[in-house]
């Protein structure tokens, strides 16, 4: 979370904007929260540019929620396409196996999940409901640079990607998105909060199992207050939409200012493991994370003495995922070019110490 957030939370604490109360007790149905409401939406379609065809809904229960709340209102009885490119593509395409006929479109989990599979060459089926992809593989450090065009492949499905851990880190291009779906705790705020955006013609064709509080449609009618929404998780995403609209690098504003931050921190961070014979990133270059970086030790042995060098250095949570191993730095939005600039720092002590 950006510091300037967090500390307008804290002023807002106890009385938010001369109300008396907290937002944590603000009815949901109330105008102080209405505003509060109303507000985050408009700020975020102007941070994303989202055209008006598309519908914004604050929902619950994660990514992984999403996985099977997808499916349920969007395949429509019919195949799906899934291109898994790491381990949450491949939860994704698990999970709605229980709900429709997942197909496997293209899968890069025989080079070990580190490259993209070419859309050339995607096995796509005639007349699927939608293709999904994870945008920005958070365990893996895979991320699309530039999200496929169905069409040119010769697909009519909806493009349906999973970007919770790269929203608002670079544009999107709409053009060819069906829907978004992204939890806020990477980006955008606290855990609790999940985002879908959603073409207007996606609506109305959920499953009859579909429950209720679901259904893109039935959210979407009610301006996402069908049942009680994330209150405190939205106020806080808002204050960080307007933090996002803010944030200026040049000429650059909004999402491009931050795209041109994330770029200049994640290029240090390569060209530095790149140039090392101590650490290694085994990501293809056309298609690394901006987000996450993996990277591992060529002596593995020493890993845990760097992490508790880097933890004594004020440098935390560096330890890669249990099912990759090795190290992993996740350096989103609000991390500043200054905490990119102390890992590096580190790197280079301790691989003079122990090379």
């Amino acid at each position: 979370m950006p510091e300037a957030v967090l500390q307008r939370a804290a002023s807002e604490m106890l009385d938010w904007q001369g109300s008396g109360m907290s937002v944590m007790e603000m009815s949901h149905r109330g105008k102080e929260f209405g505003a509060i409401l109303a507000q985050a939406e408009a700020n975020l379609r102007q941070l994303l540019a989202i055209p008006a065809q598309f519908h914004v809904l604050f929902m619950q229960g994660g990514g992984l929620g999403e996985n099977a709340i997808v499916p349920l209102n969007l395949s429509r009885g019919k195949s799906v396409d899934f291109v898994v490119t790491g381990s949450w593509s491949q939860k994704s395409l698990k999970e709605a196996q229980r709900y429709c006929s997942a197909h496997l479109a293209a899968s890069n989990a025989e080079g070990g999940h580190t490259s993209l599979p070419d859309p050339a060459r995607w096995q796509l089926t005639d007349g699927a409901s939608y293709v999904h992809v994870c945008s920005n593989e958070t365990i893996h450090g895979v991320e699309f640079q530039q999200l496929p065009d169905l069409a040119a492949l010769g697909s009519t499905a909806p493009l349906v990607i999973d970007f919770s851990s790269h929203v608002a880190s670079r544009s999107v291009d709409w053009t060819r998105v069906g829907l978004a779906f992204g939890g806020a705790q990477k980006n955008l705020g606290p855990a609790g909060l999940t985002l879908v955006i959603v073409r207007d013609e996606l609506l109305g064709d959920a499953l009859d199992i579909c429950p209720s509080a679901f259904n893109y449609k039935t959210v979407a009618d009610n301006q996402s207050m069908y049942n009680t929404p994330p209150t405190w998780a939205i106020y806080m995403a808002g204050l960080t939409f307007q933090w996002l609209l803010q944030q200026r690098e040049g000429e650059l504003a909004g999402v491009a200012a931050m795209e041109a931050r994330n770029v200049a921190k994640a290029s240090l961070l390569y060209d530095f493991i790149d140039a090392s014979a101590f650490y290694a990133n085994k990501v293809a270059p056309n298609c690394r994370s901006r987000m996450n970086v993996p990277f591992f030790l060529a002596d593995e042995s020493r890993n845990e003495a760097f992490l508790a060098g880097a933890r004594e250095a004020g440098l935390l949570q560096l330890k890669g995922h249990k099912s990759v191993g090795g190290m992993r730095a996740s350096i989103y939005n609000a991390m500043p070019l200054a905490g990119v600039q102390a890992l590096v720092g580190y790197m280079r002590e301790f691989e003079r110490l122990h090379a």
